[in-house]
């Protein structure tokens, strides 16, 4: 059974407080400041990851800083160091998203590993023996392998919507909903690697680190690599070490040679290239669970929500805004919807702005950690502006609100998008 994450984030919390906690790459000074300016400015002090003040601009069509893959316009939105997938480059893709159109996160930019120098080392007092264990990928390849697909999701999936949307400033990349994909992951248990490296009974936060640049903020401050700690419970559960997707090496802007996947938390978890992971009797902080990955803003407590973990419930049409449809002429519009609590069991669509709501066809099971792609026929009345909407409701009874509660940062956006096309 899970440790709740309230729960654990208290105890984690009163620990640090106490002098108990580790900060890494963090001074305790540094970790008061950022705190005490979270709760008092109501948002982050430094530039948060992927913002206008954090990401380069003025790239040429097709590429972005740091990237690797080519970023075709028609497959593609560039966002500074960022791409997100256009929706509508999705439909008649199947369930999968393909590699070279899955989204791409980069805290600073992509590097090119060599798969054959690649080793992880495990290390940390959570260990029995408190000594380091390296592995090689040839080493993860002779542990029993699992093929798992998950959705990978940005915390800021649909940030931009905050302001376009709810008329609310948010710090941030302005994502519409592409900031997410399916894949066919394949890799090792990270609860495997975790127990050949000799897991102690003392251990209680796990914190895996990439080995991308470190990441500088617009003020100067170094915050190291990219790294965020797991609790126990949650990488011994389903928590991958990825090498493949969708049947192949994984590519260089997704995590080549090897990427965490933790499914059905925000993406910052599931960190790409990964090198090291540290296994600790304390648990542990890092700038990704304290100023960044939190709720902050008038809602939330003063010093922040517990660290993010779960994503939030989604719904996007496979078309571009401002689309133009034949009026008079039956369309067949397509969609896909998810969910971080669970599979997703009903979608509805309204085609007049929410004045009515019929409900959609779903074309898969709900899936645990995956969408469901959907479709609805609409036939346009007359020409003029049209209002989209889809709501989608999971397992657990969640459905998409009406507005988002708004936070300074813009995570987890879940409400209903006004998706604006055209009849012609």
């Amino acid at each position: 059974m899970q440790t709740p994450e309230s729960a654990y984030d208290r105890r984690r919390l009163r620990q640090w407080l106490s002098g108990e906690a580790r900060a890494d790459g963090v001074s305790r000074r540094d970790m008061l400041r950022l705190f005490a300016a979270a709760g008092l400015a109501g948002a982050a002090s430094v530039a948060s990851p992927g913002s206008p003040a954090a990401a380069a601009t003025g790239t040429a069509p097709g590429t972005a800083p740091g990237i690797v893959k080519p970023l075709p316009e028609d497959l593609f939105t560039v966002r500074g160091t960022n791409a997100e997938t256009r929706f509508a480059s999705l439909a008649h893709t199947g369930y999968h998203t393909p590699n070279d159109r899955f989204f791409v996160r980069n805290h600073t930019a992509t590097p090119v590993l060599s798969a054959g120098d690649w080793r992880l080392t495990v290390w940390g007092d959570g260990l029995e023996r408190h000594r380091a264990v390296d592995f090689s990928l040839a080493d993860l390849k002779t542990l029993p392998s699992v093929t798992h697909s998950a959705f990978v999701e940005c915390a800021g999936n649909g940030r931009g919507y905050f302001t376009s949307q709810q008329g609310q400033e948010v710090s941030g990349t302005a994502w519409t909903l592409g900031a997410i994909g399916v894949a066919r992951w394949r890799g090792v248990r990270l609860a495997d690697v975790l127990r050949r490296a000799g897991l102690g009974r003392r251990a209680v936060d796990v914190l895996p680190r990439g080995l991308d640049d470190d990441y500088v903020t617009a003020d100067g401050t170094n915050l190291g690599r990219v790294r965020r700690p797991l609790p126990l419970s949650k990488a011994l559960d389903d928590v991958l070490l990825a090498y493949e997707m969708n049947g192949a090496p994984l590519p260089p802007d997704h995590g080549h040679p090897v990427r965490l996947l933790v499914p059905s938390w925000i993406g910052i978890a599931s960190v790409k290239w990964v090198g090291d992971i540290q296994v600790s009797a304390r648990p542990l902080y890092s700038p990704w669970n304290t100023d960044f990955y939190r709720l902050f803003g008038d809602a939330h407590p003063g010093g922040g929500s517990a660290p993010l973990t779960r994503q939030a419930i989604k719904s996007a049409w496979e078309l571009d805004a401002g689309a133009n449809l034949t009026a008079g002429v039956t369309h067949r519009l397509t969609g896909r919807s998810w969910s971080g609590a669970g599979g997703v069991v009903r979608v509805d669509v309204s085609t007049d702005g929410g004045s009515n709501w019929r409900a959609a066809r779903l074309h898969d099971a709900p899936r645990r950690d995956g969408w469901v792609r959907w479709s609805t026929p609409w036939r346009p009345p007359s020409p003029g502006p049209c209002t989209l909407l889809a709501r989608a409701t999971d397992t657990t009874g969640r459905t998409e609100p009406d507005a988002t509660v708004h936070n300074t940062q813009g995570y987890l956006f879940d409400a209903v998008v006004r998706h604006a096309v055209n009849a012609v």
